[in-house]
């Protein structure tokens, strides 16, 4: 294992020599890479030991510590009192033993996703790549098998850009539970071990200064932990879950951003790091909205992730999932307010993409091979749609499906033309987007210029238009059998 002061030494080195320093004025000048501007489209993947009872959620190993949980019951059931075996012992069952990264990669590329970010390190506390900091990672035990190097190989042989996520903050109490009663988790840990440091999970873990706060021996390996990351894999994009919002965490987090964003340099490259929370000073990270969204335009780039599974990030039996339709309303919704949309897959614990997952992707790649011209590479029109229907503003808003009619339409531009989705199609082929009208009160919501030609995305039968006093007046033969979106490029003169 490495030595902890050796390792915070030698980044302490590598951060003076580059043009970051950890302060806030110095990290928010980094930058967003125009790659991921105009992706607009990424893959998350939540894949672990917590998959390998495939039961409740990603939060498998907090819960069946927590006494009467269904996942308490669950463990009881099938493997008998927690003081005999206990989730290290998941560890082994976890063998993934159908994992094709090229397969995986394959189904994305499909998909029509530009980047792709695998969960390295989940609130377990596994490391899922090879590690020379703890031996529970996935190249040592379970599958035996460096996960994260053969996906960045993987992505690499595919076009596709890569990053790596870390929730390895969160493991400071995730197992805490364990030590409330007769379990597994007693005694002391030591650095590196799967339990430590199992400490109390506080009362409220959304509160960001919390005390007794993280220890600085956990603070500086969780440094270390994530400047390893950066070396292996040179990551495009480093996301960060919610907890790294600590107030005791923050000298630490600036180092990390320092680290990442001069070692990117060194290299030539920009790097991304995602966070949530507000938890860096604006620029200094794209911010994130988990399974939500905005209600209105954003003049900077920001990030909305969600799972296609409802309930579970992680592959569970039994789960419903989102459809295309929907997945792919929530990408324009989210591209025409400037955000990129990060969409999980959970693989099941064989390693296996399930075949509901695998619809919905190839679902979305189907419209996307069509329209995405209206994605990739787009910034939002002045107005980003307009319409009776809008999602909630914030996080955690995912739970049902906007009932969208064709008279909602969202816009974005690019290339010279402007691009308009009727988030609905038109039963009789009629649409009207009214804030093309030429006799718009307030200049921002109208449209006085000159249109060439309006033609349907993909579609290269009848289709007519006026651009008149109430608006811009389209009618088309085109007809939309799933239900998807119809998209309308709007040339200029």
């Amino acid at each position: 294992m490495k030595d902890l002061k050796e390792e915070l030494n030698r980044i302490e080195d590598r951060i003076a020599q580059g043009p970051f320093a950890p302060d806030w004025a110095s990290l928010s000048m980094v930058g967003v890479p125009k790659w991921f501007s105009d992706s607009r489209f990424g893959i998350f993947i939540h894949w672990g030991v917590f998959t390998s009872e495939e039961f409740a959620n990603e939060w498998y190993p907090r819960n069946m510590y927590i006494k009467d949980s269904p996942e308490w019951k669950h463990h009881i059931e099938k493997y008998g009192p927690h003081s005999q075996t206990g989730y290290k012992d998941y560890v082994e069952r976890f063998r993934g033993e159908k994992f094709n990264p090229d397969e995986w990669m394959n189904i994305f590329r499909k998909s029509g996703a530009g980047y792709v970010v695998p969960v390295g390190e989940h609130h377990d506390g596994f490391q899922m790549y090879r590690s020379e900091i703890s031996h529970w990672n996935a190249a040592e035990k379970g599958p035996c098998r460096d996960i994260v190097g053969e996906l960045q190989a993987s992505a690499k042989n595919n076009g596709m850009h890569f990053g790596v996520s870390s929730h390895r903050i969160e493991h400071w109490w995730f197992l805490g539970n364990g030590r409330a009663f007769d379990s597994d988790i007693k005694g002391e840990f030591e650095r590196g071990d799967l339990y430590w440091p199992s400490n109390p999970e506080p009362e409220n873990v959304m509160d960001f200064d919390v005390s007794p706060a993280p220890s600085d021996e956990f603070m500086q390996d969780w440094l270390i932990r994530t400047c390893e990351i950066v070396d292996r894999f040179t990551p495009e994009v480093l996301y960060f879950d919610w907890w790294i919002a600590q107030k005791a965490l923050k000298p630490y987090l600036k180092k990390a951003a320092a680290y990442y964003y001069n070692v990117m340099a060194e290299k030539g490259l920009t790097g991304v790091i995602i966070s949530k929370n507000d938890c860096f000073a604006p620029g200094a990270s794209i911010r994130d909205i988990e399974r939500g969204g905005l209600a209105g335009s954003a003049s900077y780039i920001w990030q909305s992730d969600t799972p296609i599974c409802h309930g579970s990030w992680g592959y569970v039996k039994g789960a419903s999932y989102k459809s295309s339709l929907d997945i792919v309303r929530e990408l324009i919704d989210i591209v025409s307010k400037n955000g990129n949309l990060l969409l999980n897959v959970g693989p099941k614990a064989d390693g296996c993409i399930c075949d509901e997952e695998k619809e919905v992707l190839l679902g979305i790649g189907r419209w996307l091979e069509v329209n995405g011209e209206m994605i990739y590479g787009t910034t939002p029109y002045k107005l980003f749609g307009e319409g009776s229907v809008n999602r909630e503003e914030g996080g955690f808003k995912d739970s049902g499906s906007l009932e969208y009619t064709s008279s909602d339409f969202r816009f974005t531009e690019g290339k010279g033309n402007i691009y308009a989705a009727a988030m609905s199609p038109a039963d009789d082929g009629k649409y009207l987007i009214r804030s093309f009208a030429k006799n718009g009160e307030d200049g921002s919501a109208s449209f006085k210029g000159l249109i060439s030609n309006v033609s349907v995305l993909g579609y290269e039968g009848r289709t007519v238009w006026e651009h008149g006093e109430s608006g811009l007046k389209i009618e088309t033969d085109h007809v939309s059998e799933d239900g998807m979106p119809v998209v309308f490029k709007i040339e200029l003169i």
